[in-house]
């Protein structure tokens, strides 16, 4: 289970599941396709489109969780 809260080197102390879900859109329509988008960094956004929007919105969920892991492990990259 991801901590949710943790604290930066500034100690300021951050949500990582908003932080998370503030990288990632909402789930929207494009034509036959249900899209989203990830940003996993300044230059890197990745979009994802699905055809059935349960799938769409269950793997935005799964990234947006894998994302929080991700800022996590970089944090604590970085301390040491």
């Amino acid at each position: 289970m991801v901590n949710k809260i943790v604290e930066t080197n500034l100690g300021k102390k951050v949500d990582l599941e908003r932080i998370s879900e503030g990288s990632a859109s909402p789930v929207t329509k494009s034509g036959a396709f249900y899209v989203f988008s990830v940003r996993l960094g300044p230059d890197d956004l990745r979009e994802y489109s699905f055809t059935n929007r349960d799938r769409a919105v269950s793997m935005r969920n799964v990234l947006v969780g894998h994302l929080a892991q991700k800022i996590k492990f970089e944090a604590k990259k970085k301390v040491l």
